[in-house]
């Protein structure tokens, strides 16, 4: 990517979306597009002149193709998404395999239609099978049975793979697709009833903490293993990527798909992770596990050494981001 290419950022007002633009602003680029569906993020005095954000509901196809005919962006990170917890994805499937299917239908067709080259699609580490051997591998993508808490999202997020897959082996495109670990960080959702563990893990031990309770509840047994990686360094692997054609060509191949985990190859317990958040807060009550809530997948750790090879690797320490995400949270 040149600095002044107009490099459009698909779901700039999110938690990954913003640190995009974060990461692009950082990195001297000055011709940076974004679109929004809720009110703008304030980037600073430096996204003066250098970040335009237009408001469009990805959902509508006629007003996404638009939108890409008059703007025509020479690089896209597809970073637009609805995304939840386990009780949001039981609660509302249809919702998401829905809304993710069509947004990334029409962001990735419409890209094509107008002769964008390069993409990058935002994936999830649900795609890979419940029981998958550990750490993930890119390799074992479609290799067994899906977790069923979150099934509807993550085939949507399959698709999305297969679709860049698609459309470089036809078409001869090079759109890459990134599963990044369990995102957190500044701007993420707090919403017990859809938000993802570690920022509702923050919520309940902040919310304790202030009313005087003696504990707070966590869904499960508190023994899932998940990974943690801070918004801003999943940002800065994708501008990484999107800048180092050279190191990501062997990815374009008619033989396996243009897949990247993207992770900090360390995960955690949940209970070790409600532990580090309750120290942060200064919550000093007990933590309860609700065990007759679901665990989810027993462990999701990713093979990084894909990425790791190329020379990337992340710089937040997961103690130091939950510091700073409640930070965040605290600000409001």
């Amino acid at each position: 990517m040149n600095k002044t290419d107009k490099i459009l950022v698909a779901g700039a007002a999110g938690m990954v979306g913003s640190a995009l633009v974060r990461a692009l602003l950082a990195q001297g680029y000055d011709n940076i597009l974004g679109t929004i569906h809720r009110k703008a993020p304030d980037f600073g005095p430096t996204a003066s002149g250098r970040v335009r954000l237009e408001s469009l509901d990805l959902m509508d196809q006629a007003a996404v193709r638009a939108f890409f005919e008059k703007e025509r962006p020479s690089h896209v990170f597809l970073a637009a998404a609805k995304v939840g917890g386990i009780h949001a994805n039981n609660t509302y499937p249809a919702d998401f395999i829905y809304a993710n299917l069509v947004i990334q239908t029409n962001v990735i067709h419409s890209a094509y239609q107008v002769g964008v080259q390069r993409l990058l699609f935002l994936g999830s580490s649900c795609i890979y099978p419940r029981e998958c051997p550990q750490p993930i591998r890119e390799s074992y993508l479609l290799s067994g049975p899906l977790e069923p808490t979150n099934r509807p999202y993550a085939v949507a997020k399959i698709a999305g793979i297969e679709m860049c897959w698609a459309y470089n082996r036809q078409f001869g495109t090079r759109y890459l697709a990134v599963m990044p670990t369990n995102l957190y960080g500044p701007g993420d959702n707090y919403d017990l009833q859809t938000s993802h563990v570690l920022p509702a893990l923050i919520r309940k031990a902040h919310e304790a903490k202030v009313r005087g309770d003696r504990s707070f509840t966590v869904w499960g047994t508190g023994t899932p293993r998940r990974e943690f990686l801070y918004s801003d360094d999943l940002a800065g692997a994708c501008v990484f990527l999107m800048g180092e054609a050279e190191k990501i060509e062997t990815l374009f191949s008619d033989h396996e798909p243009p897949l990247v985990n993207i992770g900090c190859g360390e995960d955690v317990t949940i209970a070790e992770l409600a532990g580090m958040v309750a120290e942060v807060v200064g919550f000093e009550g007990e933590i309860v596990f609700d065990e007759s809530k679901p665990d989810g997948t027993p462990q999701k750790l990713l093979d990084v050494s894909r990425i790791s090879g190329m020379g990337w690797r992340p710089g937040v320490a997961l103690p130091e981001g939950i510091g700073l995400t409640y930070g965040d949270f605290v600000k409001g």
